[in-house]
């Protein structure tokens, strides 16, 4: 049972709401010492580990960059450059983001995903669109730009990852078909991916763009008319 003490400090910790960076490091040194790892143990284990999930740690360095970039701007520069194109969307910004994230998603480059871009880069230019117009974002509508925003990354990594040869989603396909009795290789199944990708894309494009119409209808009105048609 002593074993478990580590437990124990995690629970109080949270109760008394400590430091939780403090409480996880208490815990862990507990656990090592009375499970009979000792210093040593530990370090090595924490090593192991390390090195066994090293792509976790490019996903922390990817949101400590990230961060660092919003504390200094980030957000507001990708406003600002979004404002300059006053015929800009947010549907528009979401729709080309969706596409560059698909070409991308097929050399399995990854932008750090929802966290990593689409917080801090995607969400800002939507709703800069919206503002280079004169108007205040409604909080239903930013609501459902930010759905949109996170369902294009979603959707274009999820159908254009196994578009490249070798990555995750391919290979993952290949020994699914391979138990079923289907001998398949790796750029067969790229060339059959290619149209339904880009049929998925094109699909959520123009839901996406049907799904904001209807946002700035309701919430905007004419306000959202550009200068040209209110004129006449």
């Amino acid at each position: 049972m002593i074993k478990l003490l580590g437990v124990l400090i995690v629970i109080l910790g949270f109760a008394l709401k400590l430091d939780s960076i403090l409480i996880i490091i208490a815990a862990m040194v507990v656990t090592a010492l009375v499970g009979g790892l000792g210093v040593n143990g530990m370090l090595e284990t924490l090593g192991t580990s390390f090195v066994a999930n090293r792509g976790m740690a490019i996903f922390i360095i990817t949101l400590l960059v990230t961060g660092t970039l919003e504390r200094n701007g980030l957000k507001e520069a990708a406003a600002k450059l979004i404002g300059k194109v006053k015929s800009a969307s947010a549907a528009s910004v979401i729709s080309a983001y969706a596409v560059m994230r698909l070409i991308f998603a097929a050399f399995n480059v990854s932008f750090g995903g929802v966290a990593g871009f689409v917080r801090p880069v995607v969400m800002p230019m939507s709703i800069g669109a919206i503002k280079s117009k004169g108007l205040e974002p409604n909080l239903e509508h930013v609501e459902a730009i930010k759905g949109h925003a996170a369902g294009a990354e979603n959707v274009t990594w999820f159908f254009g990852q196994v578009l490249f040869v070798g990555g995750s989603g391919a290979l993952l396909v290949q020994s699914t078909l391979k138990n079923l009795g289907i001998e398949s290789d790796l750029v067969s199944l790229a060339k059959v991916q290619i149209p339904v990708a880009i049929f998925a894309t094109i699909t959520y494009i123009v839901y996406t763009l049907i799904s904001d119409r209807k946002y700035m209808q309701k919430y905007y009105g004419d306000k959202a008319a550009p200068a040209e048609v209110k004129e006449a």
